[in-house]
């Protein structure tokens, strides 16, 4: 077992920690799905545990597997130092990477919150899908979750720049840990669509606190979900969301569902805390067309108005949809209008990139493509424009803290 801490680091992206003496291990049975809710949970015994020394700083981690016979597997962990106060804590979106999650990908067993496979082998659709899924399991193939690069192309870039920043994970958020107080900026670097009521209540209490809030990716709080228990009774082990299907022990928050669909009149769609929502899935990278370029987002970039980013929206959008609530008493700037054409055949839509300003001056930034914390750090995707315009971002936001 090796760890290393993902950063900078010169441009090595890792640092190694230590590495453990053997293990003896051998082989585990895989557990099957468990009937009605498809709940797929490993019951293996503890082989080796981690005592995260207090001399390490928070960030993101990688403990790494290797076998005897050389195969290599790793799982990502997050080392948090909630007591600290910094300038910028980023949350790392573990409850979307489980939601996503399909192990095991075997090619009959594997469950996650869209699909799973149907009894002749292949990738199935939602009526073969889990109801909950577990984190006592590894993820599959290399063992990284989906759009991870998203996570650690972000806190490359924003530790070679030299922001104060610590870690924490969005379990952290639901479970209480995160005190938005403590700081200047709360950052959702990745793909983080899965959202408990009580991750929801954190944020909208950042807000309220004068804690300004930055989304880089897209499709953020697009589904409510709870966190339950294991079967032995251990906290917060289980990511339940029923989607389209009638939940059968909706808790106090309502039913696991679209979060735009609780209440009446969309009252909870996220666009009510964001400012732009989910609104579609691309067939193809488009560019990222400018808006508002006078703002002090774009400055120092050089673009003006109608000019083009290329390939910066990609894989999935928010927009403005004004048929939707707005933030209360904020002034909603949309820095972007990308058209596209939608990859599941719903037609022609506008990508916007949108920033939130409330009456005390707190900040809420969505980026609205999957490409922009890409464009920071991620070999290929490096964009000088959108590096410029998320320092611009951070520096308001640090320099002018809300009420």
């Amino acid at each position: 077992m090796a760890i290393y801490r993902i950063g900078h680091y010169g441009g090595s992206g890792a640092r190694h920690l230590v590495t453990s003496d053997p293990v003896p291990v051998r082989p585990r049975t895989k557990p099957t799905a468990a009937a009605g809710t498809g709940l797929i949970a490993c019951d293996w015994p503890v082989a080796w545990t981690l005592d995260v020394p207090k001399t390490w700083v928070s960030g993101i981690f990688l403990a790494v597997f290797t076998s005897q016979d050389g195969y290599r597997a790793f799982t990502p962990f997050v080392v948090r130092d909630t007591a600290r106060r910094s300038d910028i804590l980023m949350v790392v979106p573990f409850t979307t990477y489980q939601a996503y999650n399909f192990w095991p990908y075997d090619g009959h067993g594997g469950k996650n919150l869209y699909r799973g496979y149907t009894p002749e082998g292949v990738w199935g659709g939602i009526d073969d899908r889990a109801f909950k899924v577990s984190f006592d399991r590894p993820y599959p193939r290399s063992g990284t979750p989906n759009w991870f690069k998203l996570d650690t192309s972000a806190a490359r870039w924003a530790e070679s720049a030299g922001y104060d920043i610590t870690y924490a994970s969005s379990v952290d958020l639901h479970e209480g840990r995160v005190d938005p107080s403590h700081y200047r900026v709360m950052m959702f670097s990745g793909h983080d669509e899965y959202w408990s009521q009580e991750m929801r209540d954190c944020a909208e209490k950042a807000v309220s606190a004068g804690t300004h809030l930055a989304f880089l990716a897209a499709n953020n709080i697009y589904f409510h979900i709870r966190l339950e228990d294991s079967a032995d009774g251990r906290s917060g082990r289980v990511v339940t969301c029923y989607k389209e299907t009638p939940d059968p022990e909706p808790g106090p928050s309502g039913p696991t569902a679209r979060w735009r669909d609780l209440g009446t009149k969309h009252q909870h769609a996220e666009q009510g805390l964001l400012g732009v929502q989910y609104n579609g899935i691309l067939k193809k990278p488009v560019p990222l067309v400018v808006r508002e370029s006078g703002h002090w987002f774009w400055s120092g970039t050089g673009l003006r108005d109608g000019d083009e980013i290329p390939d910066l929206i990609a894989v999935e959008t928010d927009g403005f949809d004004p048929s939707m609530p707005r933030p209360a008493d904020t002034e909603l700037t949309l820095l972007s209008a990308s058209p596209y054409a939608d990859r599941l055949g719903r037609g022609h839509f506008v990508q916007n990139t949108g920033l939130s300003e409330n009456q005390q001056g707190t900040l809420v930034f969505v980026a609205g493509t999957f490409h922009w914390p890409l464009a920071l750090d991620e070999p290929g995707h490096v964009n000088p424009h959108v590096r410029r315009a998320t320092r611009n971002l951070l520096t308001r936001m640090l320099e002018h803290r809300g009420a």
